[in-house]
């Protein structure tokens, strides 16, 4: 009779679905004991007795636990959590990085998904330049090279471990366009480039403005090279006032000639390929034309006129 009460106890507690509370998480890291694992997920609700998964997974302790986190919020009996956590069936968390975001951006990025503070993230860019140097040795941190892309990351992955995946997904599309020399530079340029247009089809034009005046030893005034100065700096107020365009800092291009000293976002393939092979032109001005795009000019005579009917058609709207 002893034997039937337990083999009856053991049933009901191992196939018997249970429905948790809502939306339960439980985050099991590498290391933990098979106690420590049925501790989490009684304490979670999603089963019914510790003792009962322990003696479950005796008899199928063949079959080790993956660690990781895993989402429970559907009715599962014990035995199909055990197969669940055999399978390493773990919850992952999708992070959007759009073409341009800075290390800022996907800093807070990471943060709402739960991955990390924003400051743990910030100082892995800043510190671990190791992981581009060999590529692109003038690197002071890895602003430029945490590529943009969708990307599923786990809970134990530690925020060094996320950024090591970005910045080889960088490199694979490096190599996959052939950025092999010069990279700092490209990159750099790459960035304004991605800033100044949304267009995959003007940014080529885009980057011949921006080569032209470098040889022409103009200053490259770029807007977005101001917001980035603000942005390291901590006092940009989420819009560009005639006043910032005075910040002393290397990344104002208004105020310092040549390239800024690092990147100031994170370019996607089309503005890597199009600082690479930027298109022929005498063009050294742009503004846009209130459509998305922009006009070019070769004199500042044009470019008066291109602004002149940019106004206009701004007041017409």
């Amino acid at each position: 009779m002893a034997v039937l009460a337990v083999g009856g106890w053991l049933a009901w507690a191992v196939f018997t679905p249970i429905t948790p509370a809502g939306q339960k998480f439980v985050l099991l890291r590498a290391g933990y004991s098979t106690r420590k694992i049925a501790a989490e997920l009684r304490a979670a609700g999603v089963i019914q007795s510790e003792r009962a998964f322990l003696i479950w997974h005796y008899f199928h302790r063949k079959r080790s636990m993956k660690a990781g986190e895993y989402l429970f919020e559907k009715a599962a009996t014990l035995a199909d959590i055990h197969s669940r956590l055999a399978r390493g069936d773990i919850f992952v968390h999708t992070v959007v990085i759009p073409e341009g975001y800075t290390m800022f951006d996907i800093a807070q990025a990471i943060e709402q998904a739960g991955l990390g503070t924003q400051e743990e993230f910030l100082k892995a860019v800043q510190n671990d330049t190791d992981l581009i140097q060999d590529l692109s040795p003038e690197a002071k941190s890895l602003e430029g090279y945490l590529f943009p892309d969708t990307y599923e990351f786990t809970r134990t992955q530690s925020v060094r471990e996320i950024v090591i995946v970005m910045v080889h997904h960088f490199r694979q599309v490096a190599n996959t366009i052939g950025l092999t020399s010069e990279v700092h530079p490209t990159v750099i340029m790459a960035s304004i480039v991605e800033k100044e247009t949304a267009g995959p089809e003007e940014r080529p034009t885009v980057a011949s403005v921006y080569y032209n005046r470098l040889t022409k030893r103009m200053a490259l005034d770029a807007d977005p090279s101001v917001i980035y100065a603000e942005l390291l700096a901590g006092i940009y107020q989420g819009a560009l006032h005639h006043a910032d365009l005075q910040v002393n800092s290397p990344y104002n291009t208004y105020r310092y000639p040549g390239l800024p000293p690092g990147p100031i976002g994170n370019p996607g393939k089309s503005s890597l390929e199009a600082a690479m092979h930027p298109a022929r032109s005498e063009y050294l001005y742009f503004v846009s034309d209130g459509n998305g795009r922009h006009r070019f000019a070769r004199s500042l005579q044009e470019h008066n006129r291109n602004v002149t009917a940019f106004r206009r058609a701004v007041r017409g709207q």
